[in-house]
């Protein structure tokens, strides 16, 4: 089999049911998402699919390396914010072999436009991790007109050099993945497989439309717009990411290479305050269901059958694995992947196979563990006990009546956790908001 084309696609702080293949209810507008809705329907859905954090960079961390972002320092802070440039340890150690740097070494040519978050030049950035191209912002986030993240600073690079450009940022990433997969169409490109990272920034804070230029100017000493947002915003924001992944998908057609082109699609943790979670409880920041549990969405039209949905638990990391091993690469023995390859479900959506999952979290001690039906969770040092499949909303906490099981996935979730490094005590927690900006959910 002629190895794909693969294309990862990732949005920003995107909620369980914020797409409409997986709930979301009309737009003022109409559907919000035409475009993914239609990938999933042509392709596979997974309804158990999790980030490997319900926070932005050490989600990144996993998608990069295939492997547990506890494993490295710069994963610990929660998120890395702007104040760590110039660090030389809050970032995606160059040596570390990643997702790009893999397929490259496999005969890809790769590229990421879009969010990095995985520290700052001259120690990190994509192209010292295994991108050939970059286009987007180093930062956490950033304004959608003036492209300067939250210390006020102009933060839009080509490679590692600063790209000031004008535009409306969703739309400049999903131009700039076009013009990638058209050169790397080109006759005297054809013969060598690409890989495209992109990872919009849609829909993070600020809250800012295509129309919503002036509010640039609003909210450049707070980014986190507290004061502003809705859900109508909210939703246009998503379908111009909709719109700027119809047009890869037109370039790919254009290109002759639609068939042959892996496309996932997902999130980098759960939704934050205007996203719609149904039925989950929480979001970003939480490992309650609605912070990790996330969309999930492959379509490859010559592997994968058309309508799938699947219940197959697996993170970001997996996904990872999968992709490496579609490319024709495997992990680096010194550093092994704890991602699974999803491969045989691409092939057969009724495919299965036992995944636990494990997480933890500094902030508020949270601690997670999926293991079938079940999942254990503390927050706050208090023990829960869920039937996820009985329970989506985790309102039912059963660990009274069944203290045995309990007890028995706390063992193994501290049996895990001691593989990993702990928490450094320098980790930092950096919270956007809190109970005196809006209720709790």
């Amino acid at each position: 089999m002629k190895r794909p084309n693969i294309i990862f696609i990732v949005a920003d702080d995107l909620g369980f049911a914020d797409l409409g293949c997986y709930g979301a209810r009309k737009a003022q507008f109409g559907d919000v998402s035409p475009v993914i809705d239609s990938l999933a329907a042509n392709g596979l859905r997974l309804t158990d699919g999790y980030a490997n954090s319900p926070v932005c960079s050490p989600t990144r961390f996993a998608l990069m390396t295939a492997r547990y972002q506890y494993r490295l320092r710069g994963a610990a802070d929660e998120p890395i914010n702007s104040r760590s440039k110039g660090s030389t340890t809050l970032g995606l150690p160059p040596e570390h072999p990643t997702l790009p740097s893999l397929l490259k070494a496999s005969g890809y040519h790769t590229a990421l436009m879009g969010k990095w978050h995985l520290g700052y030049p001259p120690t990190f950035s994509p192209l010292r991790s295994g991108y050939d191209e970059y286009f987007g912002p180093m930062a956490g986030g950033v304004d959608y007109f003036t492209h300067c993240a939250s210390n006020g600073e102009h933060d839009l690079y080509r490679g590692e050099e600063e790209f000031p450009q004008e535009g409306y940022l969703t739309d400049m990433l999903s131009k700039g993945a076009v013009d990638f997969i058209e050169r790397m169409t080109q006759a005297s490109k054809k013969d060598k497989p690409f890989f495209l990272s992109l990872h919009y920034t849609a829909p993070h804070w600020p809250w800012e439309t295509r129309d919503d230029e002036a509010l640039a100017q609003e909210v450049k000493n707070n980014l986190f717009h507290l004061h502003g947002g809705n859900i109508h915003t909210y939703h246009r924001m998503i379908h111009h990411m909709d719109e700027g992944i119809g047009w890869v998908i037109d370039a790919l057609k254009r290109s002759g290479q639609f068939d042959n082109t892996l496309v996932v699609f997902t999130s980098d943790n759960g939704g934050e305050r205007f996203s719609d979670n149904w039925p989950l409880v929480g979001g970003k920041m939480d490992l309650t269901e609605g912070g990790i549990r996330v969309p999930w969405i492959a379509h490859w039209p010559e592997v994968i059958k058309p309508g799938g949905v699947s219940a197959q638990h697996c993170m970001t990391m997996d996904w990872s694995s999968t992709l490496i091993e579609i490319g024709g690469a495997q992990a680096h023995p010194a550093y092994p992947f704890d991602g699974l390859s999803l491969l045989p479900i691409l092939r057969d959506a009724d495919h299965r196979f036992d995944r636990p999952l494990y997480w933890r979290m500094n902030h508020r001690s949270q601690r997670a563990l999926r293991l079938g039906d079940w999942k254990y969770l503390r927050v706050d040092e208090h023990d829960y006990l869920f039937n996820i499949v009985q329970d989506a909303r985790e309102r039912a906490n059963l660990g009274v009546r069944e203290p045995e099981r309990l007890q028995t996935m706390r063992q193994a979730w501290e049996a895990w956790n001691d593989t990993m490094p702990a928490i450094p005590e320098d980790a930092s927690v950096s919270l956007g908001f809190s109970v005196k900006d809006m209720p709790q959910r």
